[in-house]
């Protein structure tokens, strides 16, 4: 009766240690290419899917060696980390849940990674700052390329877009934009063109490039 009693834990156990394996991220490019790296599984934390990755990176990829990135809503890191793979100069990964920073911390520590600053708050309360009170981000920002890959249906990207072009970009800099396939996109300032742009699935995403008046 008592190992009869014991069975289901250990099942529990391997289905747990299952379910840790699964949730991998695999870098598809650069010097870490091929790494798989342990990500948080979490409701509602969805990695870009590696075919959108390999076209948003044949996209930007002349654009990434020495460039100083931001990855707002960061999730599973999966872009920042591409960046860095692919010889960015640094990236400063944002996000609310203190379990998914400690995990990409983790995970820059494992690929001895020191040219990324982890942040774990907001991307609004971040980006409501002025740059020039957050002496953390001095070597780290203007950024030259933005991800934004907030969570669905919560209209995050009708808050965070006016608030980068308050200092936050560099000139030139590219802005990724990924939002679910029906919503309106947000009024956007006359000094971005629009790049690119591609439906996947349930899905939109578009790169964005600040031009000088």
């Amino acid at each position: 009766m008592n190992a009869r009693s014991r069975a289901p834990k250990k099942l529990d156990h391997a289905t747990n240690k299952s379910k840790q394996k699964r949730a991998k991220l695999r870098i598809i490019g650069g010097q870490w290419r091929s790494r798989m790296l342990p990500i948080p599984e979490l409701e509602g934390l969805r990695p870009t899917p590696d075919r959108v990755r390999e076209t948003l990176f044949n996209w930007i990829n002349p654009y990434i060696p020495g460039a100083k990135c931001a990855d707002l809503f960061c999730g599973s890191g999966a872009l920042g980390l591409e960046t860095l793979s692919r010889s960015a100069k640094s990236c400063v990964f944002v996000d609310a849940s203190r379990v998914v920073t400690q995990q990409i911390q983790q995970n820059l520590e494992a690929l001895s990674c020191k040219d990324a600053l982890t942040l774990n708050q907001s991307a609004l309360t971040l980006l409501q700052l002025p740059l020039e009170s957050q002496p953390n981000l001095a070597d780290k920002a203007p950024f030259d390329i933005v991800f934004i890959d907030p969570p669905f249906r919560k209209d995050w990207a009708d808050s965070i877009l006016p608030l980068l072009s308050q200092g936050w970009l560099a000139q030139g800099a590219l802005v990724y934009l990924e939002m679910e396939k029906e919503a309106a996109l947000p009024p956007i300032t006359n000094q971005w063109d629009l790049l690119k742009e591609k439906t996947a699935g349930q899905l939109v995403y578009r790169l964005f490039q600040v031009h000088s008046d």
